[in-house]
């Protein structure tokens, strides 16, 4: 098994973001908070804004805020917004694979495994991985 430096750090990134949710975060704060590569960083957070995970404001007073409650944020959006699948093999999604003879029912194990992680990953929110008490209101997107 292996877990993407993509989705640690995405992760990582987000917990930032869900601690503070009355004011933007820039990148370079949440990279040496987290000490997470900033050039790495923005580009995940490219990512997380595409997938509406995160929402962006340029300017003086910019940053990133949360593109939607903390409670609303599972794990297993985070990995799929920055790698696509949960599991992989070789690079593969298994959707597709086959084999043949005494393997025949490999595959299928390993989409179990990829049914069961993606469970696992759907179960945990922003929110529940937060220390106790450090989730403040999130304001409502679009106020001012």
């Amino acid at each position: 098994m292996h877990i993407s430096a993509k989705a640690d750090y995405a992760t990582r990134a987000l917990l930032e973001l869900a601690c503070e949710p009355g004011r933007p975060l820039t990148c370079e704060a949440i990279a040496s908070s987290q000490e997470i590569p900033f050039r790495f960083l923005k580009s995940v957070v490219g990512e997380l804004r595409k997938a509406g995970l995160v929402r962006s404001q340029r300017g003086c007073e910019g940053g990133y805020w949360l593109g939607k409650p903390a409670e609303q944020i599972t794990l297993l959006d985070i990995v799929r917004a920055v790698d696509g699948e949960v599991i992989t093999l070789r690079g593969e999604p298994l959707a597709g694979l086959d084999y043949p003879g005494p393997a025949v029912r490999l595959p299928g194990v390993w989409r179990e495994v990829e049914e069961r992680a993606a469970a696992v990953l759907a179960g945990l929110t922003l929110a529940s991985l937060l220390p106790a008490g450090t989730l403040q209101q999130q304001p409502r997107i679009g106020a001012a």
